[in-house]
Order: structure tokens, then C-alpha cells, then sequence
């Protein structure tokens, strides 16, 4: 009986609060199926623990610390990375390639967004046309939802989505507490939140209000209004209300506030410093508001894509069964898949896990639905409600605490041996 390949699990891109439990969802059924799988390791760093040989064995792991994946957020676990594998880049694809070969890896698995499919798709290819036995599968991953196509067909939603829509209904909730109690001082306040280009994160905020019972404005980067017609519209709110919340898209444009460029080439938008949120709030506060009291903002940053606490229990369900398909899929199906998420028709919410090409998700972007945008271009639909209310579900994740602290899985340094030497990533060594 020939013997297992091993495996690498791997992960690129933004982290989610859920992202771990995806990786903990192949490693265990890897683990589940020792005929066709053999040591399981994680590249630390995404693809750039690949390049640099940086294998974690998560074999050798207690198994109690692989359970923890499922409530431990972010990439703290086994690291991620924004290095992308381009065409021109030949020295990293034969570093890839002799990587693998050196330690026998038949399995790579990739967790990310469309930039990781890409990456997933090009080894695929790779290995196909050198006649490695590799078989490489991805694994959806981003909170900004915008893998896939504009119609839902090849995934209706990635798992990290339903966990940031949680956290921003359940921050509007709060916020309205502080803001209606202090709005004589305080009456406006705007509220950043993260989606470079696609309003599915800020158009979350609507599911702490369903019913539109609050003065809250929800301002998508799609929205077609200008700086000066949101200050129009947040004056008549204060006039009708006196008070007003506005959840804004880190992509609403507001003219230029200094974003930079990752080295996947999106744009990153500043959490400190010059913010879309600020600029709005000096601009209310140069136009002069029609009540009393000033406008402040709340920039939550990062923690929106981190904090377990806030985290969709549905989300951390969904996101272990799609990487445990994922590992279906490579054992089964071979090579050049992802793993997906098909929501099935009628009124009760529930999901099939099904496969698409990789070819098709590398590099896609999805769109966010023009019908889905309020005629007023600060709401959205109620179409978009039905959406996305089951993806935050309705109980707490179970975290568990030790000494009042939340645990997280914490791995042993315990790395395969290294056998390819030294070698520099070659899109660094350019920029030199």
C-alpha cells in the first residue's frame, strides 16, 4: 500500500473570527482519514511559510489545542500573509514545487478570498503541468463577502460575513444606548466600518433595526450621494429626531484621505489619522448642525474582523463544515476546487456544501446588489435583510475562560525539518 502524502494547510488575506475553525475543520477530518492522509502542517505565514520552509507539524499538536481552533479568531494561530504568487514570479513558483517534493506533500489547502483562490489555482496548474501529485483545494474566507459572483450561484455567502454582520448589528444596538441618552451633547454620531468597495459590512448595521425605528443612516461605498448631500440628509434627520446615527462604508468617497495599497493592490484605508468618519464629522461640524451639540465619530478598525465574543454561532458552524468538505473534496474529487456554500430555496435557512472550480473564484469580486440599495441611497432593503439576518444567528459562541482570560489554541515551535536551504522571496528581493 503506497504511503499518505502529507498535507499543508495554509492561510492569506484578512483574518475573521471564524477563519481557524475552517483550518480545524480540514486538520481533523485529514485526521479522520489516515489512509490518505499523512502528517498535516501548517505553512506559518500563508504561502510565504511555504517559500521559507516553514512547516508547523500540527500532527504533533495536543488535540485538545486543535479543538481550541474553534473559538480562537484571527491568523494568531498559524499566521496569514498578503504575498501573492504572480506570473513573472518563476523562482517562487520552483521554490514552491521543491518544497513540496521535499516533503512528500500530495494536499495543499488555502483559506482565503479570491486573491487566495488565485494562488490555490496557479499551484494547481503548477502541478498538473509538472506531473506533481499535488492536489490543491481552497477554502472561502472574507468578512467583506464579496467572493464569488453578483448572483449567488457559485457561493451564496464566505464564512467571516455573517460573524463582522453580528458585530455591527450588535454595535448599532449599543451605540443607540449612548447616543440617545447623550444626543442633547452628542447628537450625531458616524460609525466607520470596513468594505473597501462593497457595502455588505456597513449595510449589516440595518439588523439592529429592522423595523427602521431608529435615525440611523447606513451610507454603502456603492451610495451615489456626495459628502455634501450625506450633510443634507444627517440635517433633516436631526430636525425630524434631533439626533442621528450614521454607519458609513470606509469606501464612501469623501475625496482623497490618503489610503494605501496592500500588495494584493487594494486599497487600506487609515484607522487612525485622517478617516473617512473624521472627515465627515469636520464637515457637519464646519456646515454647523440644526440643534445643539456637536457630531463625533467611531473608528472600530480591526476588532470588527477579531472579537470572538461577538462572533455567529452559525458563522463558526458553517465555517468548520465547509473546511471539513473542503478535505471531502481533496480526498474524492481531486484536484483544482473550493469548497462552497449553497444556501437551498424556501423559508427555512439551510445551506448545502458543495464544489466550484477554482479557475472560476481566482480573482472574482462580487457585486453588491443594486436592488438591495434604498431608492434614498442611505438605507438598504428589506430583500437584503432576509439576506443576511440567518448568518448572524441567534445564540452566543460558547468561548471558554481560564483565570478570567479567553483561551486560545497555542501551538508547540514544532517544525519539520528543513531540507530545501535558505531562500528569499522574490518579490522582496525586487523591491531591494
Amino acid at each position: 500500500m503506497a504511503k499518505a502524502k502529507n498535507v499543508i494547510v495554509a492561510q492569506s488575506g484578512g483574518p475573521s473570527p471564524v477563519i481557524n475553525n475552517s483550518i480545524r475543520g480540514v486538520v481533523e477530518t485529514c485526521f479522520s482519514i489516515p489512509e490518505k492522509f499523512g502528517t498535516v502542517y501548517a505553512a506559518w505565514h500563508g504561502i510565504e511559510g511555504v517559500l521559507k520552509e516553514e512547516l508547523l507539524d500540527l500532527s504533533a499538536q495536543p488535540r485538545d489545542e486543535i479543538s481550541l481552533l474553534r473559538t480562537t479568531p484571527a491568523a494568531g494561530a498559524i499566521g496569514t500573509c498578503r504575498y501573492k504568487l504572480k506570473a513573472d514570479q518563476q523562482e517562487d513558483f520552483e521554490r514552491v514545487i521543491a518544497v513540496l517534493k521535499a516533503h512528500n506533500v500530495g494536499y495543499f489547502f488555502y483559506t482565503g478570498g479570491n486573491d487566495s483562490m488565485d494562488t490555490a489555482h496557479k499551484i494547481a496548474q503548477l502541478a498538473a503541468e509538472r506531473g506533481l501529485d499535488l492536489v490543491a483545494t481552497g477554502v472561502p474566507k472574507t468578512i467583506d463577502n464579496d467572493v464569488g459572483d453578483s448572483e449567488f450561484k457559485l457561493i451564496d455567502h464566505t464564512p467571516g460575513y455573517g460573524s463582522v454582520a453580528r458585530y455591527w448589528a450588535l454595535e448599532v444596538q449599543n451605540a443607540n444606548e449612548e447616543n440617545m441618552g447623550s444626543c442633547p451633547a452628542d447628537p450625531v454620531l458616524v460609525m466607520q466600518a470596513m468594505g473597501r468597495k462593497i457595502g455588505f459590512i456597513p449595510a449589516a448595521a440595518r439588523l439592529a433595526d429592522p423595523e427602521r425605528k431608529l435615525p440611523l443612516h447606513i451610507y454603502l461605498a456603492e451610495s451615489t450621494m456626495t459628502l455634501e448631500q450625506l450633510a443634507d440628509e444627517v440635517s433633516d434627520e436631526l430636525r425630524r429626531s434631533s439626533r442621528c446615527m450614521v454607519v458609513v462604508s470606509e469606501g464612501f468617497n469623501v475625496g482623497d484621505v490618503g489610503a494605501r495599497r496592500d500588495s494584493f493592490g487594494h486599497v487600506q484605508f487609515s484607522s487612525s489619522g485622517t478617516t473617512v468618519a473624521q472627515v465627515i464629522v469636520n464637515y457637519l461640524s464646519d456646515k454647523g448642525l440644526p440643534v445643539g451639540g456637536a457630531a463625533r465619530c467611531n473608528v472600530p478598525g480591526t476588532d470588527q474582523r477579531h472579537n470572538m465574543i461577538y462572533a455567529s454561532a452559525v458563522d463558526l458552524d458553517e465555517a468548520y463544515k465547509v473546511g471539513q468538505k473542503a478535505a471531502f473534496i481533496a480526498a474524492e474529487e481531486g484536484s483544482g476546487w473550493m469548497a462552497t456554500i449553497l444556501r437551498e430555496p424556501g423559508r427555512v435557512y439551510r445551506v448545502r456544501y458543495d464544489k466550484v472550480p477554482l479557475e472560476a473564484m481566482a480573482n472574482s469580486e462580487r457585486k453588491f446588489p443594486k436592488n438591495w440599495i434604498a431608492a434614498n441611497q442611505r438605507d438598504v432593503t428589506d430583500e437584503f435583510l432576509a439576506y443576511a439576518r440567518p448568518l448572524i444567528g441567534d445564540d452566543w459562541p460558547s468561548v471558554p475562560l481560564v483565570d478570567g482570560r479567553q483561551r486560545f489554541a497555542r501551538f508547540a515551535p514544532l517544525f519539520a525539518e528543513k531540507k530545501c536551504g535558505p531562500y528569499a522571496l522574490q518579490a522582496v528581493k525586487k523591491k531591494k
